[in-house]
């Protein structure tokens, strides 16, 4: 016998099942798995139909599970469902509220360099037309000699700006940022006063204006060992304040007659102290003013020692410069006693006078220099009847 061929093209559909009939009659299979060639012809339609009908079923009772896996896998995708979750947002923890702040301080830090760098580059772009409007003026009047045979020929003087030394100039451009710097601490310590902080934080203030200070001094002292002439011609200053300049800087006695009626009303004892700062302020003061007077005599003596013929005499003049130059060496340090006393006198008042009185105090004298810079200002742009 041989065994029956798939029925590959059926005669109906294969997913319409036949309809049941009774002379239709299915052997079983025999031991081999084959059908007999008697039923072969019957039985071939109903075959595949009924194998084809067994996997729709299956497909069918199959669905749930299906189902039931895609839910399981789109559980698993999203991640597992807090009880927090459900029941709605979390307040954040104090970390996060902490790390917020701080991102929030950053922001805010960062927008204030922004304007602080913003503030300093007008600045700058002021004070250079400045410069160039009194060195054209310079010019114009004949103080400006270039590499002329007075200054930059016989002398061997650097040839620049008013023959200016590097390190002058560094000290120029660092005294312009402290000056700004300082305009911005005035203004943060104005800010303190006015909305009448409590004395321990204005205090912190005040120490940051005083510390602000202390660092001029320590500016000023370096530049000294190389350029004293530098400090004490004061052209680092505005005009206005080269008319008050004593050795450097300012009259510590000056200063207290300035704060004086700033700071009332004061107790019996802090008169007293402001009064002795005063007098012994002012003894200082004649002290060094003698000894700088006893130095401009003795250089003035020493260069006019020989006869001012010109050409001079050569061994003559040498050691005549030599000896000059062993003078001018104490120059340095009656710069740095200047500024000592001028150091110890702000911290003596600070000491005192309470700490809203010293700061009223830092108030005043950043006042004082600031009307003397507009001072000068004013009078470099005041109109001129032409000539």
């Amino acid at each position: 016998m041989r065994p029956p061929t798939l029925n590959i093209f059926p005669s109906q559909p294969m997913h319409v099942e036949p309809p049941p009939s009774s002379s239709t009659k299915v052997k079983p299979l025999t031991s081999t798995g084959l059908a007999s060639p008697s039923t072969t012809g019957s039985k071939r339609p109903s075959e595949p139909s009924v194998e084809l009908a067994n996997p729709k079923t299956d497909a069918s009772a199959s669905a749930p599970n299906q189902s039931a896996k895609a839910v399981k896998r789109e559980a698993n995708r999203k991640g597992p469902t807090s009880s927090s979750e459900q029941e709605g947002p979390k307040t954040p923890d104090p970390k996060t509220l902490r790390r917020l702040a701080q991102n929030r301080e950053a922001a805010r830090k960062s927008r204030l360099r922004k304007k602080a760098y913003v503030q300093q580059l007008e600045s700058s772009r002021i004070r250079l037309t400045q410069l160039e409007q009194e060195l054209h003026r310079a010019r114009t009047q004949g103080m400006f000699f270039g590499g002329g045979n007075i200054l930059a020929g016989e002398q061997g003087l650097p040839v620049g700006i008013n023959n200016i030394s590097s390190d002058a100039s560094v000290f120029d451009m660092e005294y312009a940022r402290w000056v700004e710097e300082h305009h911005r601490l005035m203004c943060e310590l104005q800010a303190a006063v006015q909305e009448h902080l409590p004395e321990n934080e204005l205090r912190m203030f005040v120490d940051n204006c005083l510390a602000h200070f202390d660092e001029m001094m320590n500016l000023k002292g370096m530049v000294a060992k190389t350029d004293a002439f530098h400090l004490v011609s004061g052209m680092w200053k505005s005009p206005a304040e080269r008319c008050f300049m004593w050795i450097g800087g300012c009259r510590p006695s000056d200063l207290i007659k300035v704060i004086v009626n700033q700071i009332e009303p004061l107790t019996e004892q802090q008169i007293m102290g402001i009064c002795g700062l005063q007098q012994s302020t002012q003894e200082a003061e004649e002290a060094l003013s003698q000894g700088l007077d006893a130095l401009n005599h003795s250089l003035s003596d020493i260069i006019t020692s020989d006869s001012l013929s010109c050409p001079p005499n050569m061994t003559n003049y040498m050691g005549q410069m030599a000896i000059a130059i062993n003078k001018l060496s104490t120059l340095e340090g009656f710069v740095r006693q200047a500024d000592n006393l001028r150091h110890q006198t702000i911290h003596r008042l600070h000491q005192i006078l309470t700490t809203r009185q010293a700061a009223r105090c830092l108030l005043a004298i950043a006042e004082y220099f600031h009307r003397l810079r507009a001072l000068s200002s004013l009078w470099l742009a005041r109109p001129r009847q032409e000539q």
